[in-house]
């Protein structure tokens, strides 16, 4: 099945820099890509691959991963498409950024984590690694510096606020400059407040 990328910002041909944005969990690529204004990519390309079904996976993120498979693994590769497309087009590692929200968050740092390397940065907007334990053994590379924000609340309904901080080791232990903030009682959404930090330590 064809995976869908869609665009927005400069184009790829001519920008430097590139945004992989991941929607959560029943809402679209668009819906991601309004949020590009509030953040300071004028100058990004923007990728925002789209799930089918609008779901990157059936269970929660915190399920046994073998009961979120394939859909698990397909939606890695179809971050990966985002990725290739990106350096295709000539765009360095070092200046390709992630963004995800709730499921798109958890997808995010999966991917990232898997595949350490020197990143622009990463923004996971509520979210955790994935699966009903940390699996240190999918976990390889290093971010060499790479700023990563992750901001959730307590409580979560969906993601606990341990496995935010399981996480948040685990990229540090990796090499990323993380900061992961745990605002009381925001709910489950995306604040002004998480916005502005993300623009000052990811997309600065």
């Amino acid at each position: 099945m064809e995976k869908q990328i869609y665009t927005a910002g400069k184009p790829l041909a001519s920008a430097e820099k590139a945004l992989i944005m991941i929607h959560g969990r029943g809402a679209s690529a668009r819906d991601i890509l309004t949020l590009a204004p509030h953040l300071q990519v004028q100058e990004y390309a923007l990728l925002a691959p789209q799930a089918s079904g609008n779901t990157w996976y059936p269970q929660s993120f915190m399920a046994p991963t073998a009961q979120n498979e394939p859909w698990l693994t397909e939606s890695l590769q179809h971050v990966q498409s985002s990725v290739d497309k990106a350096v295709a087009a000539g765009i360095k590692k070092e200046n390709i950024y992630f963004l995800g929200f709730s499921q798109g968050a958890c997808l995010t740092l999966e991917y990232i984590t898997r595949n350490a390397d020197k990143y622009g940065g990463a923004v996971a907007f509520t979210g955790g690694l994935i699966g009903d334990k940390i699996y240190n053994e999918n976990y390889k590379g290093n971010f060499q510096g790479t700023p990563i924000y992750i901001g959730s609340s307590d409580p979560d309904f969906h993601v606990p606020v341990a496995r935010v901080q399981e996480s948040a080791t685990i990229l540090k232990s990796m090499g990323a400059e993380v900061t992961a903030t745990i605002y009381p009682q925001m709910g489950h959404t995306i604040t002004m407040e998480e916005i502005n930090q993300a623009n000052k330590l990811v997309f600065k």
